[in-house]
């Protein structure tokens, strides 16, 4: 499926039926997801680097990006992938990057360093020039940190949000926005709506009644998949 296809899917969408994009932290996980069904994926990078051995925010850059490749390769949807910050690299270089991979779609954040959130003005151009660098090569997710690291206010996260799809981002994502503020984000946002669900039925069955448009579940299949994996472990050491 080509970037095109995968832009497609976000957009015509009946309501109550958002994309549901799984999130691998790896290649067997990834094949899991495929062979069930689902249309393309969405790697989360805390996900990728609790399978690499660092904690979230710290994985090198080129172990993450042969991560995700390594992802593309074992499947035969496509892949969007979770870059964080863009690991200060140029815009031309990190939109180089991910292509190299063969993923057609990336999440770029808005929060630096120890959690603080980037001037939404300045952050937008940055977009911009990815935007500029990537043409239509790439699905942009501009995530937007206000319910993560900020105050919470849901007139920041529109703001924020109206700048970066004015920028060129094709989706955003209000991560850890609360459900009761879906109906206000849906109204002020023009465009694809990313939240992100628990790994339950009910999870993404509330927000695709709310109005998402796109769901993905950030580390959440990865911690739940070794919460599993740790019930085994003690079943066998008991």
């Amino acid at each position: 499926m080509t970037v095109s296809a995968f832009r497609a899917l976000h957009h015509g969408r009946a309501a109550g039926d958002p994309l549901v994009l799984p999130g691998p932290w790896d290649a067997a996980s990834a094949r899991v997801f495929a062979d069930a069904g689902f249309p393309a994926l969405a790697t989360p990078s805390a996900g990728v680097a609790a399978s690499l051995g660092y904690e979230d925010g710290s994985t090198p850059p080129d172990e993450m990006f042969a991560a995700v490749a390594r992802i593309v390769r074992a499947v035969p949807v496509p892949v969007s992938a979770d870059v964080e910050g863009g690991y200060g690299l140029a815009p031309d270089e990190l939109v180089g990057r991910i292509l190299d991979t063969g993923a057609v779609g990336c999440n770029l954040e808005d929060s630096e360093g120890h959690g603080t959130l980037k001037d939404p003005q300045r952050h937008a151009d940055w977009l911009a020039e990815v935007r500029a660098a990537a043409g239509d090569a790439l699905f942009i997710n501009a995530r937007v940190d206000t319910f993560l690291v900020g105050a919470g206010d849901p007139a920041d996260a529109v703001a924020r949000a109206r700048l970066y799809v004015a920028a060129g981002a094709d989706c955003v994502y209000p991560i850890l926005a609360p459900n009761k503020m879906l109906p206000t984000l849906r109204e002020g946002v023009e465009g694809p709506l990313n939240m992100a669900a628990g790994p339950a039925r009910e999870s993404v069955a509330e927000l695709a009644r709310l109005g998402a448009t796109r769901i993905t579940f950030g580390p959440g299949m990865q911690r739940y998949a070794m919460g599993t994996i740790g019930d085994l472990a003690a079943a066998l050491r008991a």
